[in-house]
């Protein structure tokens, strides 16, 4: 058997609301619409389907619900903090060779945005 992809699902009471934060913000494409379920996507294709368990998110944070990895993350988190986005980690060089930061998506979501 082979895992062609993975799929994050997040439970949303309203997922048109998403377009602001994950369309706009993040510059995702919806490439899938039912009303009842959005789905969000990036031109390209990811390297390999992932799925990351963890204890901690790194640094004592909390573990994000999503990783999204940019192409400039002082873009992203330029645009966050203009749009007024909640930072819940302040964008940081880390130990481990990414700079990253963490904000809460409409729905309470930990999401962190990173670069390698």
């Amino acid at each position: 058997m082979t895992v062609k992809r993975i799929v994050s699902n997040l439970y949303a009471p309203d997922p048109q609301v998403a377009r602001a934060f994950y369309g706009d913000l993040l510059e995702l494409d919806v490439v899938m619409d039912h009303g009842w379920i959005l789905t969000f996507a990036a031109e390209g294709k990811a390297a390999m389907p992932q799925v990351s368990i963890a204890s901690e998110g790194g640094n004592d944070t909390p573990v994000p619900v999503l990783s999204i990895e940019v192409d400039d993350v002082d873009r992203a988190y330029q645009r966050a903090k203009a749009a007024g986005v909640e930072i819940v980690y302040d964008i940081t060089n880390e130990p481990w060779g990414v700079r990253r930061f963490y904000m809460r998506d409409p729905f309470g979501n930990i999401v962190n945005i990173l670069a390698h």
